[in-house]
């Protein structure tokens, strides 16, 4: 063979001169994202964001449900062009797939908040912001609005306050800016115990102790991006002291009942969902009070720990509230897979905020960008696989294409 020959056959790829590309062009699932973050943030704020509560049985719990599953594929169907989009409240989405509310979200990235909701509209999906966001409502929402063609789809999650005059300020708000959906949460009245967190102490704003300092001469990286940026803060609750993680529980109202969402349900314009329901009572509940939906969710396992996997509970939920109302799940989403199964067992979409912040961390909007690749290629190719060709589809046969794991 001449040497001609062999330089068609032994391509040598041109080297990425760009670290954050060259970063993120060997990241092929959620996992690699989560490395690559790991090795660039400092060790408090990587545990923040994958640590739960207590003796993190939930988070674990959690990812290791959907692995339950197992597939019964079609054969000989015309997969060639599957339709992965999905309808909530007829709207359309480009995949069954919603980004979750996070909190202190910049302190991933300087991009924040901002970053995620951009790539989110990119990708054609729906963007949550969280109460305790390091962005304002108002920022946000006109961050989305620059130089786009479309509509931003926004919705806003809610923690109830003590102060009944700043929550219903902060619903007024995002109303006023255009959010469309307002995510109610139900299951931090009282934040659950976050070990990781209180071993670090980790506060917001950040404070140079002893142990950041130490922790600067490893991430040198990470400390001259959060120098060159805005204070990180609770943007909403612009002027308030420092509290540790676990310290912001003194924000929440622990007295909140159902006549509290019936409240909010009569001064809220647009749709409504309730966050943190595990059962189809709960769900069913807040059907009775206007709730437009429910997100399954054991807040990603940071609650209370040994709660159940909200994957579980999905097939129940559904036969309680119907097939109108839009069921959501998170917890545990790390693969298009996951999505899938979510769909086949009745939710209308999945929620996701680990996922979307690995990809922040190992390299901000881009890095958003690639985890909502990542998740699109993958359930792309599992319905293919499975021989469906629409989520609506998959949600409609779903349960003859799942099995228990032996």
């Amino acid at each position: 063979m001449r040497l001609s020959e062999v330089r068609e056959l032994i391509r040598i790829k041109p080297v990425e001169l760009d670290a954050t590309r060259r970063r993120l062009s060997a990241c092929h699932d959620i996992g690699d994202l989560r490395a690559a973050g790991r090795r660039l943030i400092p060790r408090p704020v990587f545990d923040y964001v994958d640590g739960g509560a207590d003796e993190e049985l939930s988070l674990r719990a959690n990812v290791k449900a959907f692995r339950q599953f197992r597939f019964r594929p079609r054969a000989l169907v015309d997969v060639s062009e599957p339709d992965m989009s999905a309808l909530l409240w007829g709207v359309p989405v480009a995949q069954p797939l919603v980004l979750a509310p996070t909190g202190y979200t910049r302190m991933m990235h300087p991009g924040g908040e901002i970053a995620a909701a951009s790539a989110a509209q990119r990708h054609g999906l729906s963007y949550t912001l969280s109460t305790m966001a390091t962005t304002t409502i108002e920022a946000v929402a006109g961050a989305a609005l620059t130089g786009q063609n479309t509509q931003p789809d926004l919705w806003f999650q809610l923690y109830i306050l003590r102060d009944k005059g700043l929550t219903k300020e902060l619903v007024q708000r995002a109303a006023v800016a255009g959010y469309r959906v307002l995510v109610v949460t139900v299951d931090t009245f009282v934040t659950g115990h976050r070990t990781r967190d209180r071993h670090h102490g980790l506060v917001i704003p950040p404070e140079l102790t002893a142990r950041t300092l130490a922790s600067i001469g490893g991430k040198p990286g990470y400390w001259i991006r959060m120098l060159r940026s805005p204070v990180i803060d609770f943007a909403n609750f612009a002027g308030n002291d420092a509290v540790s993680i676990e310290g912001t529980g003194q924000l929440f109202n622990p007295a909140i009942t159902w006549d509290d969402i019936a409240e909010l349900r009569a001064s809220w314009p647009g749709r409504l969902v309730i966050k943190g329901p595990l059962g189809p009572v709960d769900a069913a509940h807040a059907m009775s009070v206007g709730a437009d939906g429910v997100q399954l969710s054991n807040h990603g396992g940071r609650q209370l720990d040994r709660a159940m996997p909200p994957v579980a509970t999905i097939a129940d939920v559904r036969a309680a509230v119907g097939p109108d109302p839009v069921v959501l799940v998170d917890s545990g989403v790390r693969h298009g897979s996951d999505i899938a199964v979510a769909i086949a067992l009745g939710a209308d979409a999945c929620a996701i905020g680990r996922a979307y912040l690995y990809g922040l961390m190992a390299g901000g909007e881009a890095g958003v960008d690639k985890a909502l690749d990542i998740l699109a290629e993958q359930f792309k190719r599992t319905m293919q696989l499975l021989g469906v060709g629409s989520t609506a589809e998959l949600r409609e046969i779903g349960p003859s294409l799942l099995a228990d794991a032996p």
